[in-house]
């Protein structure tokens, strides 16, 4: 992963779910259920969440499954901490996590897996998610950006208002190899303390989903691909580990 944790997920965690404040995060876990139904077949209700966060999607997962998060940022695991009283939330890497028990279930959501920025790197992680599926289990992936669809040059703007606090996140990309550059500036401004103003360069790596898939394959389970995924547009890939 990269040396150094984004902005987004360190100094502005407490700002990031107003920043996203018009994601549906309810329908995205209610689409994740209906694919846990249909493909899972391991017959348990345990559910993992890698890089999950603060927590919006196992708020609403954790009504109707035993679940637990993970996350790299202690800043977003201290919002997740808040949000979701009495559940497990543990600070690691995606990419060496050791934990004493397998999932039914296990999502990485939101391209996060993008961070991890060499293909023998994921290759790596990949083997570690399967690990913890158990039998039967499903293992439910938001690939980052396939370099085919990458878009040089794309806009993206986030704004926050309300009476106290004002946010803006403005980002534009470029490309190196198979690799995003994401250059973002942040302002914030909030009521008594004035404003700031941060800028970074987010690195990803952008691998081929069909290569994605060879590496679910590599790792044991059975790839599938769901062109209906997420509201990011992006396909799902889904590992299934055999009974």
């Amino acid at each position: 992963m990269s040396s150094q944790e984004p902005l987004m997920f360190h100094e502005l965690a407490p700002f990031y779910d107003r920043l996203l404040a018009g994601k549906n995060y309810r329908a995205e876990a209610r689409r994740l259920e209906e694919l846990a139904r249909r493909f899972c077949r391991s017959g348990g209700d345990t559910w993992l969440d890698i890089a999950c966060g603060t927590g919006r999607h196992l708020e609403y997962l954790r009504s109707r499954h035993r679940v637990m998060g993970l996350d790299r940022s202690r800043e977003m695991l201290r919002v997740a901490r808040v949000r979701l009283p009495g559940v497990r939330l543990v600070r690691a890497d995606m990419r060496t996590f050791r934990l004493p028990q397998r999932f039914d279930v296990i999502s990485c959501l939101f391209g996060a897996i993008g961070n991890v920025l060499t293909e023998l790197a994921t290759r790596q992680t990949i083997e570690n998610f399967a690990a913890h599926v158990k039998p039967g289990g499903l293992l439910i992936l938001e690939p980052w950006i396939d370099p085919a669809e990458f878009r040089v040059g794309m806009l993206r703007l986030m704004t926050y208002d309300d009476p106290s606090t004002k946010a803006v996140r403005l980002a534009f990309s470029r490309r190196r190899g198979n690799r995003s550059l994401t250059y973002t500036h942040f302002l914030v401004a909030e009521e008594g303390q004035g404003m700031r103003h941060w800028e970074e360069e987010d690195v990803r790596q952008m691998v081929p989903y069909p290569r994605l898939e060879e590496m679910i394959r590599h790792a044991g389970l059975r790839p599938r691909s769901v062109q209906r995924g997420l509201e990011t547009g992006r396909p799902l890939l889904l590992g299934l580990r055999p009974t």
